[in-house]
């Protein structure tokens, strides 16, 4: 039996769905009163519970070989850190503790790319990088990065552990309309466009979903993996979605240097119209840094290979067209 928090998710229900077409059992952890519709039809089994509340945990894992723990939130700015920390960090140790009460005898957990260091140009961003707790990004990496350290420790005290670090995911699928999905679905509309000039390794949620199986089958106790796919800039990753859909439609780009001086001003914005942030400092800060990232941990040890970028790109745009109005705008802080 695999049990899965944050099942409902974007990468959550695709795991599901995966881990349902191999055969496999499927517990899922719910949130009471959460929207599990990207569950339904599902044949799984729910279990409601909370992963602030250990003792529904423990009900949860009563059984199961293995947690993959995916359950986080997720936050492009500096507020609410209170929240990221009691849900990613004390969350985690949460579900670290019910495993070894429960003899759970794996635990995948899915942290990300942004909770390692951030190199400077020059140096190859892999798994030989450390966990940054004080990573001067964002409250969400080090939130992300105290819990994986949780993790490992978990592993050098004999629970069997390995820790999945996704880069930008896209992909079909995206019931909660992820902060990707939101982009993409834009440079669908017919509207002028903002873009800004940067670059990032997206990779496909259907890979990273089996990555995290292939961590659990194949990957080897207290390890860390990087799944990434391709390094792409922000308007070309525009010029593919407009190619797919057969629109143009006009595209501003704001050179970096006068982004980084209209971000303060854009996220007052979204605080005053109470409206997803998605051109902030923090985003920013992700497209310009240092994104050369590699997966070769993963391909030799474990058979990752992720699908062509364009494929994933193409996937998503049909899924949009055919799902939009299945889809609801999730909690981001």
């Amino acid at each position: 039996m695999n049990l899965i928090t944050g099942g409902a998710g974007h990468l959550g229900n695709v795991l599901v769905r995966e881990l349902l077409a191999r055969g496999e059992q499927v517990r899922v952890l719910i949130l009471p009163g959460e929207d599990t519709q990207s569950l339904d039809g599902l044949a799984i089994e729910r279990v409601e519970g909370n992963i602030l509340d250990r003792e529904s945990l423990i009900r949860a894992m009563t059984g199961v070989e293995t947690v993959f723990h995916l359950a986080s939130l997720v936050s492009i700015t500096e507020e609410k850190l209170h929240l990221l920390q009691a849900v990613n960090v004390d969350g985690t140790r949460n579900v670290i503790d019910a495993a070894k009460q429960t003899g759970v005898k794996q635990l995948i957990y899915t942290s990300s790319i942004h909770a390692l260091e951030r190199p400077p140009e020059g140096i190859l961003i892999d798994e030989c990088l450390a966990f940054d707790p004080d990573n001067p990004a964002g409250a969400y990496d080090r939130t992300k990065a105290q819990a994986s350290l949780l993790v490992l420790q978990a592993s050098e005290e004999g629970l069997d552990t390995r820790i999945i670090c996704p880069t930008g995911v896209i992909g079909p699928y995206d019931f909660r309309r992820s902060e990707m999905g939101e982009l993409i679905l834009s440079f669908m509309e017919k509207r002028v466009n903002i873009l800004v000039d940067g670059a990032f390794d997206f990779v496909d949620v259907r890979d990273v979903a089996k990555g995290q199986i292939l961590a659990r089958d194949r990957g080897k106790p207290g390890e860390t993996y990087i799944l990434g796919g391709e390094r792409i800039e922000v308007k070309f990753l525009h010029n593919i979605v407009q190619k797919i859909t057969g629109k143009k439609t006009k595209a501003i780009t704001f050179p970096l240097p006068i982004a980084v001086i209209l971000a303060p001003m854009a996220e007052l914005y979204y605080k005053i119209t109470k409206t997803r942030p998605r051109f902030t400092r923090y985003s920013l800060e992700t497209i310009s840094s240092n994104s050369k990232i590699s997966s070769a941990k993963a391909k030799k040890e474990l058979g990752y290979h992720p699908r062509k970028l364009a494929k994933s790109i193409s996937d998503t745009v049909q899924w949009w067209l055919s799902n939009l109005k299945l889809t609801k705008r999730s909690l981001r802080l």
